[in-house]
């Protein structure tokens, strides 16, 4: 299989891997030819990437550190958790969020389980279900992130819990912000973004009155868009005033904001997404952690295209963990040739070759 942008697909491909909604049903089953309505629907509810069959790659498989079952839950207690605390509202204090928080506490330790067994660097380009709610699906990702982030530093399980529960709770003041705002399409006006800014604080002053909910986590929703260099909000802290969670969390929410798709931009791509927090590195986050989280992550998921420095390109075929940039790729084309028999070549090996772009093409049906 590999990775297609779903804007440059072709009706009639098959789907390699089946689409879900919200609720675990299956909406569109592997091994379906897409029509042009489920692409437009795909669209519609921001899949921005799937997997599609294709015969020179059907053998690559692309696995995933988090079972889609367990997503799909993780999911759920953030859209049910969430929703109970808007209910309730900011000031109160019900029997209602200590059962909750309950449940996200369980679900960080499946999280956490998982992540520590997998085998493989965090790769999830490809969305498997559609979600009805951008912060939903955010928060479980940037949990995610932050999870094997956390892991990748060697931190013990304490803190491990702490981090998946800051990290599930980082964005719940948007649930106080109104909605036409949260989902306006144009630029917002100057007073719009200091409304949605506020979300830092609220969250924050929600999660500090839940008896059942760690200070760190309330912590971790205040000081998520704080900057080293104190050019964050909404204190305007500095490298020395952040805790240290925070600053994890931080780069994980910015990573998985810029690699997914938004009503007012296009996703980029992982490697982009790393750019952007190098480019912050030692300013805006902190350098080691921006290192450490690039050896977490696929920075050329599986099953998607590159072209080598060589003059060769083909479709990643396999991780190589701890040194994600150099994937083994199986070429498919040499200077612009397609080959008769596509190989594979191991860039971890081949020292002398590296990726020099990468990109999901237009693919026609099978």
């Amino acid at each position: 299989m590999r990775i297609a942008a779903t804007k440059r697909i072709e009706p009639g491909t098959k789907l390699a891997k089946a689409v879900y909604n919200e609720n675990g049903q299956v909406l569109i089953q592997n091994d379906v030819r897409l029509t042009k309505r489920m692409l437009n629907r795909l669209l519609k509810n921001n899949i921005t990437y799937v997997h599609i069959k294709d015969t020179l790659t059907e053998d690559i498989e692309v696995s995933s550190p988090v079972s889609e079952q367990l997503r799909m839950e993780a999911y759920q207690t953030i859209k049910n958790s969430f929703s109970d605390f808007k209910e309730e509202g900011i000031g109160k204090n019900s029997f209602v969020f200590e059962k909750t928080s309950q449940k996200m506490t369980g679900t960080v330790h499946s999280l956490i389980e998982e992540i520590q067994q997998a085998d493989e660097v965090i790769s999830i380009l490809s969305d498997i279900f559609i979600s009805d709610n951008y912060v939903f699906s955010h928060s479980l990702n940037v949990t995610i992130y932050s999870l094997a982030l956390g892991t990748e530093l060697g931190l013990p399980s304490s803190q491990l819990e702490e981090i998946g529960l800051g990290a599930m709770l980082h964005d719940v003041g948007k649930m106080f912000i109104p909605h036409e705002i949260l989902q306006k399409s144009e630029k917002l006006t100057d007073k719009e973004f200091e409304i949605v800014k506020g979300h830092a604080e609220m969250g924050f002053e929600f999660l500090r009155k839940i008896d059942n909910v760690p200070l760190l986590a309330a912590h971790c929703a205040f000081q998520h868009h704080e900057r080293l260099n104190g050019s964050g909000y909404p204190r305007g802290l500095t490298k020395d005033e952040m805790h240290p969670h925070a600053k994890l969390i931080g780069i994980a929410d910015v990573f998985d904001a810029v690699t997914s798709n938004r009503i007012y931009r296009d996703a980029l791509l992982p490697h982009e997404g790393l750019e952007v927090l190098y480019a912050g590195a030692g300013d805006l986050f902190d350098k080691e952690l921006v290192a450490a989280f690039r050896r977490t992550i696929a920075v050329y998921p599986t099953g998607l295209m590159v072209d080598l420095s060589d003059g060769r390109s083909g479709i990643v075929a396999k991780q190589n963990n701890y040194l994600s940039e150099r994937p083994v790729v199986r070429v498919l084309e040499e200077n612009g040739q397609t080959v008769s028999c596509p190989y594979e070549i191991d860039l971890a090996e081949s020292l002398n070759v590296m990726v020099t772009s990468c990109y999901t093409a237009k693919l026609a049906k099978n």
